[in-house]
């Protein structure tokens, strides 16, 4: 009898053959990815064996998903007590801002939410306070798309508070037009990156003068697909793409919390520098077009789950400054904090250091530690 070859298979049988195949390229993608990116202590058994199990076995990649990562149980209700504390959370009228901004509220922190839009931000404020939290809510505007208002807001705090315990430096735009700051930047790179780096610097002396004083920087999985142009970081001479302007602006995010902890390192200061990201969380940041509400509603996970990777690297006594905290499911979309791994461009020192020089030149801001 002549065995069957795929020409003498009906095309319903052709297809299901070829989406089974794809399906499983797509979960042996997806493990090798997420167990590449993950840190030894984050995975049940060895790499080597899990590797092994993903080439030999046909369920391998689904043995690996369901049972060989090791997950994170850590919710908002692990938070310390905050009382006495106070911090900073720009962006924080909505979104992972907001949600930051709760949780440090009802734990007991002085919250001041640093937001451009005032109507939007009592609003938000007013909701918190609903909540009757056991701190304060304070209302700053915070315009990181102009640097005199960022200045005006470091004047501003400085006159008033004497310690910062906590700086989250959430507020970000997403995949805009080609736009420019008050002061000429690309959007994303000025508001995402320049705009926190100036409040940083202007904060840093508050920061230094509080025992156990934290900046958090929120990041982006898009960093992995960011580069750097430092002859071009405006977007002035190349064609303007609204991805890879916003992974640059996300990859700036780590360069600058890698390097400033290397420089409070050496400084002998206690302020530790943390980086976080939220994986995939159904914010408002990724626009309001019907695809992206879709999306969001079938993948995304709640805002409350993607801001806590940010309370995490701001409250927890074991998280370590120039350390990187993202979800600990899948691909890092989704699922409570864990250190995660960054890519190997954000760890270069060389462009570290050459981000920094070019961001205290575009600012104007010297940067002192």
């Amino acid at each position: 009898m002549k065995s069957k070859t795929t020409t003498d298979l009906s095309p319903l049988h052709k297809t299901a053959l070829l989406t089974a195949g794809l399906a499983q390229l797509g979960l042996f993608a997806a493990a090798w990815a997420d167990l590449s990116g993950r840190r030894p202590e984050a995975v049940n058994g060895s790499k080597t064996a899990w590797r092994a199990g993903l080439f030999v076995n046909t369920l391998g990649p689904l043995a690996y998903l369901l049972t060989g990562r090791r997950g994170s149980t850590w919710t908002e209700a692990d938070v310390p007590d905050q009382t006495g504390r106070v911090a900073v959370v720009t962006g924080a009228n909505s979104g992972l801002g907001l949600e930051t901004a709760r949780v440090l509220a009802q734990r007991g922190a002085t919250v001041v939410m640093a937001c451009r839009s005032a109507q939007k931000a009592e609003k938000a404020a007013a909701g918190i306070r609903a909540l009757k939290p056991r701190g304060q809510v304070v209302l700053m505007t915070l315009d990181l798309n102009d640097l005199e208002s960022v200045q005006a807001f470091v004047a501003a705090f400085r006159a008033k508070y004497d310690r910062l315990d906590v700086l989250v430096n959430n507020a970000g735009i997403m995949v805009p037009p080609l736009g420019r700051t008050a002061q000429g930047f690309e959007t994303q790179f000025g508001v995402n990156h320049l705009g926190h780096f100036a409040l940083t610097a202007g904060l840093m002396p508050v920061l230094q003068r509080t025992p156990g004083a934290r900046v958090v920087t929120v990041s982006s999985i898009a960093h992995r697909f960011g580069r750097m142009d430092f002859g071009d970081l405006n977007w002035r001479a190349r064609r303007y793409v609204p991805m890879p302007a916003y992974g640059q602006s996300k990859l700036s995010n780590l360069l600058f919390t890698y390097e400033l902890q290397r420089r409070l390192s050496a400084a002998g200061k206690d302020v530790l520098a943390l980086a976080a990201h939220p994986g995939w969380a159904s914010t408002g940041l990724q626009g309001g077009s019907g695809g992206s509400t879709l999306a969001n509603r079938l993948f995304a996970q709640p805002q409350a789950m993607g801001a806590l990777p940010s309370l995490y690297a701001a409250t927890s006594p074991d998280a370590v400054g120039g350390a990187y905290y993202g979800p600990s499911g899948l691909l890092e979309l989704g699922g409570n904090p864990e250190r995660v791994s960054s890519s190997e461009q954000s760890h270069s020192g060389q462009d570290a250091r050459r981000l920094w020089a070019a961001s205290e030149e575009l600012t104007g801001v010297d940067f002192e530690i």
